[in-house]
């Protein structure tokens, strides 16, 4: 147990957390690195050049001649992917926190870093991209040792370009890190950090163990479920999994026990003996918390089962997921799921294509809200369709969270703009070092749901970065907004908006859906309204056949006759007509701007 030292990489997004891995690997011989990026195997990763997982890999490495074994984790840097950070920092002891030579501290860097110390992890800074014509490590320097308070000779200059500086790093991990602490004649308890679905093999579980020893053939159980299973294999997690006798204290590795049903592995569950089972679970992570709701439908009716299976399976790789059925006039039956943001949603919606071949459509994507009602009941409503009626409500509260945005001094005019205009705070503003001001604001998380983050990197040419944490919720004046085609309200369509906000939302939804529509050989209304008030209508003028074009000459009744006819199907179709609303329709409302 004295030789293995189990840590994780943390920082802001594109700091070159992979890139550093890739040649800690290279350096103690786990792969051979042919190619790029070898821990990001994902193909939406490679494309996009984000971590979305996590990655668990074992190294060994000769020290002093003597061997250690290094568990390292490498982990996303993006806000949306802040709980696969959380689940990796609960398995560690300690943290290479990495800092991008050329911009600093960012807003990610901090939110993981605190993330880490509360977890009482021992931190080792470093700097990375120290090759480039564009660093500037003295200053960085100054931010680390005012962030951490550490010595300057504690900070690791390297690249992971170069290769520069990863002997040093093996070196701090060896010396500072603490090996694990655990009582291997103790009760088993291993904490499962994460879980993929194999097709051959049913679910594989990750974990660390804390205290106890796992062989191959033991029979186990998990805390949580209480389902017992015998560990057909463990092993450790190398660039594939590789199968051992036995797993002790401080290692972590994987269990496949033939698992079929994804509903028995949890996140955060603790593994023990059925034989002689641990007193209490480990303490692990806090439930995730959704931030941005929308409903995902199939596109055929009949492969709703089929999306539930691929919804499940998805949720075993990916836990922030969280997914309820729910129905739609419109759109038929669908799931309710939950996304920790916009990007996490994307995602979603990718994987299931890619990985699943499913075809869905997604809603205009919205946050939870109380509502209170005039005998003082409260409710939690995901959907605007579930909103009880306007004259029994009191008043309603919605989230808002407390947001950090670091940028340069440049840019703190159109940036505090535009959180004005979406109904943020302004609480303070401290500069950091140089000209880098952090900006703290109190918003509504409604208003970032859509497109802020898109509009922040847009205006400060990618240089501000955005971190938020929840904070409660308060009351707030909003108001349902319905869109109605030819006096059917679309439940899809529908959002609760500010009542500032609302008719400006009702007429620009109204014009877009006039563009989007196609005509029909009936005239269509688009209206929006709010409860009984419409604000806003447009009509999109019926295709009309032409009836007379047979009458090539002859008395003009006979023409009259076929106008009056085509009068009376128009009139009965007016009453039946139903209207077909393409997906672009659904999607338009989200990039209004």
């Amino acid at each position: 147990m004295k030789k293995i030292r189990n840590f994780c990489i943390i920082a802001h997004i594109d700091h070159g957390k992979s890139t550093l891995a890739d040649r800690l690997l290279e350096f103690t011989n786990t792969i051979q690195v042919t190619t790029g990026q070898m821990l990001d195997d994902m193909d939406l990763e490679k494309e996009r050049g984000i971590t979305i997982k996590s990655h668990a890999i074992q190294m060994e490495y000769t020290y002093k001649g003597e061997k250690y074994i290094l568990n390292l984790i490498d982990t996303p840097g993006h806000v949306d992917f802040s709980y696969e950070v959380s689940r990796s920092i609960a398995a560690c002891e300690g943290a290479l926190l990495i800092v991008d030579a050329s911009q600093g501290v960012q807003a990610q860097t901090i939110s993981n870093l605190y993330m880490a110390i509360e977890h009482d992890l021992e931190i080792i800074p470093i700097i990375n991209k120290c090759d480039m014509a564009s660093a500037m490590p003295e200053e960085v320097e100054d931010e680390i040792v005012e962030l951490l308070g550490c010595k300057r000779e504690e900070i690791i200059r390297a690249s992971g370009k170069t290769g520069m500086g990863v002997e040093e790093i093996l070196t701090a991990v060896i010396e500072r890190i603490p090996h694990p602490e655990g009582d291997e004649e103790a009760p088993l308890q291993a904490l499962i950090f994460d879980s993929v679905f194999n097709s051959f093999r049913g679910i594989i579980a990750y974990f660390k163990i804390e205290n106890g020893v796992i062989r191959a053939g033991d029979k186990v159980k998990f805390f949580n479920t209480g389902k017992e299973y015998e560990a057909d294999e463990v092993g450790v997690l190398k660039m594939e999994m590789v199968p051992r006798k036995e797993l002790r204290t401080g290692d972590v590795g994987y269990i496949i026990s033939g698992i079929k049903t994804s509903k028995e592995v949890k996140v955060g569950d603790t593994i023990t003996h059925v034989a002689r089972p641990c007193s209490k679970a480990i303490a692990g992570f806090e439930e995730v918390k959704p931030m941005v709701f929308a409903g995902v439908y199939p596109i055929e009716a009949e492969e709703f089962e089929d999306l539930r299976a691929s919804l499940e399976k998805l949720q075993l790789n990916d836990a922030s997921l969280t997914f309820q059925p729910e129905s739609s006039l419109a759109l038929g039956f669908g799931f309710r799921c939950g996304f920790l943001g916009l990007l996490h949603m994307e995602i979603v919606q990718e994987r299931l294509d890619r990985e699943f071949n499913m075809n869905v459509i997604t809603t205009v994507p919205n946050v939870s809200y109380m509502i209170y009602d005039k005998q003082g009941e409260v409710k939690e409503v995901h959907n605007p369709g579930g909103m009880p009626d306007p004259t029994l409500i009191d008043h309603i509260e919605e989230p808002y969270i407390k947001a950090s945005i670091i940028t340069t001094t440049d840019y703190i005019g159109p940036i505090m703009t535009l959180c004005l205009g979406k109904r943020g705070e302004l609480i303070k503003q401290e500069y950091i070092s140089g000209n880098r001001v952090e900006i703290f604001y109190n918003m509504p998380l409604g208003e970032i749901v859509i497109d802020f983050y898109d509009r922040l990197k847009s205006i400060s040419k990618g240089y501000a970065s955005f971190d938020y944490h929840p904070d409660g919720f308060r009351p707030s004046k909003l108001v349902k907004l319905d869109i109605m085609l030819n006096g059917e309200p679309v439940d899809a369509l529908s959002t609760l908006i500010h009542f500032d906000n609302a008719y400006d939302m009702g007429r620009r939804m109204c014009e877009k859906l006039k563009e989007l529509i196609p005509r029909q050989q009936f005239e269509i209304a688009i209206q929006a309204a709010i409860g009984a008030k419409i604000i806003a209508r447009e009509t999109i003028k019926a295709v009309r056949k032409d009836v007379t074009a047979k009458c090539y000459g002859g008395d003009v009744s006979r023409k009259r006759k076929l106008l009056e006819k085509q009068k009376k199907g128009k009139k009965r179709m007016k009453q039946i007509g139903n209207v077909e609303v393409p997906q672009k329709a659904f999607l338009a409302v989200l990039k209004l701007d």
